[in-house]
């Protein structure tokens, strides 16, 4: 059994029976993805449209394709025939886009709002003030091809393992706060993304049910 296979099983034993593992394979070669797929994985990460564009042509086709990174209006159109996740919408007019280009296609797409609550500055995710407003607006409501399932976050980039716990709890405390109120009727807004390779054991105690694992799977980019 190769290393890659270990350590999707070992992972994947470990985790609770509401959590499940997203392999983040970019950068990572198709054979690296093709044993993961041999030891039982079939969600996988990728934040480079064209990267998982080449992927998805050569790949088995009951594999789960996350979309992990920052998504481009422009790059939508790409993956909506098959993207089963798009976990990093950060604005109106990117659910939008998402929602035209799943209706050209026939499809609803699962979506989860990405919230800023590292200590990092970027200009990418809502704060927790702004993802309150988008959600009590409701303006996501007039939308038939998108599914909003949930948030997904990234802490801060810290040894401060307390630090990463307070943020994790902050985003559960957040999707608790709109799951009780503007999504109330919604099941499907269940999902909390957030954990990666050392810190997902924090994470899983604060409520994730997606981890997206990379480096302790296939180790440093391969290219």
């Amino acid at each position: 059994m190769s290393h890659i296979q270990e350590e999707i099983r070992r992972i994947t034993a470990s985790l609770p029976a509401t959590t499940s593992l997203v392999a983040v394979s970019k950068y990572h070669t198709e054979s690296c993805i093709e044993e993961a797929y041999a030891a039982g994985q079939r969600i996988f990460g990728e934040s480079h449209v064209q990267e998982l564009h080449r992927k998805y042509a050569h790949l088995p086709k009951d594999i789960k394709w996350h979309f992990i990174g920052h998504l481009q209006t422009n790059k939508v159109k790409y993956i909506a025939p098959y993207v089963d996740m798009i976990h990093a919408v950060d604005s109106m007019k990117l659910l939008t886009e998402i929602d035209k280009q799943a209706k050209k296609c026939g499809r609803v797409i699962s979506c989860l709002l990405q919230l800023h609550v590292a200590l990092e500055e970027t200009k990418f995710g809502f704060t927790p003030d702004e993802c309150r407003t988008f959600a009590t607006e409701g303006e996501w409501r007039n939308l038939s091809h998108v599914k909003i399932c949930g948030l997904m976050c990234m802490a801060s980039n810290t040894n401060d393992m307390q630090q990463v716990r307070t943020e994790f709890h902050q985003a559960l405390e957040l999707f608790r706060e709109l799951k009780s109120g503007p999504f109330a009727a919604h099941p499907s807004f269940r999902e909390c993304s957030w954990g990666m390779s050392h810190d997902y054991h924090i994470a899983i105690e604060e409520g994730s049910t997606l981890i997206r694992v990379g480096s302790s799977i296939f180790g440093e980019r391969t290219y």
